[in-house]
């Protein structure tokens, strides 16, 4: 039983850990108005493991905080990582939508929470503008990279930390 707490602590850390790196490294692209975070691709984890919820949540907290965002950002940047990241666990037995939760949740939430309001009346971006770029962003890094990684993961018939 202590070797399976240690082993889902462990995989959330790494996770987590890979989630912030990777922001932080290509930050140019991560943290513009118009972003592809290539982290995003690990929001398809929880499709393997239960240990990415947590991972991905505490690795965007950690990337957005790290990376100087506004406190809007950091508290609705990761509220959306961590909806997106159980909608993906609960749709893991179907693998053409678990891209949905994250897409749809950070398209709503960062778009309108982080990037919106608290710039209203000094944007001359509509909010359908800026969810746009919020959406295109989360289908690249999401549906391409994340399906990527997701049919990379499946052909090496990973088990990556199941429960």
């Amino acid at each position: 039983m202590k070797n399976k707490s240690l082993r889902y602590l462990t995989t959330a850390a790494m996770i987590a850990a890979i989630y912030a790196v990777l922001c932080i490294l290509l930050a140019p692209i991560s943290y513009a108005a118009i972003q592809v975070r290539i982290a995003e691709a690990l929001t398809i984890l929880p499709a393997f493991t239960p240990a990415a919820i947590p991972g991905l949540t505490v690795g965007c907290l950690l990337a957005n905080i790290l990376g100087g965002c506004p406190i809007m950002d950091i508290i609705f940047g990761t509220l959306a990582t961590l909806i997106g990241a159980v909608g993906t666990y609960l749709l893991r037995s179907r693998k053409t939508l678990i891209w949905m939760p994250p897409v749809v949740s950070n398209t709503i939430l960062v778009s309108i929470f982080s990037i919106y309001i608290p710039f209203m009346g000094e944007s001359d971006d509509s909010l359908w503008y800026i969810m746009l770029t919020v959406c295109i962003g989360e289908l690249i890094s999401v549906c391409i990279l994340g399906y990527l990684l997701y049919f990379a993961l499946k052909k090496i018939n990973t088990k990556v930390a199941l429960f």
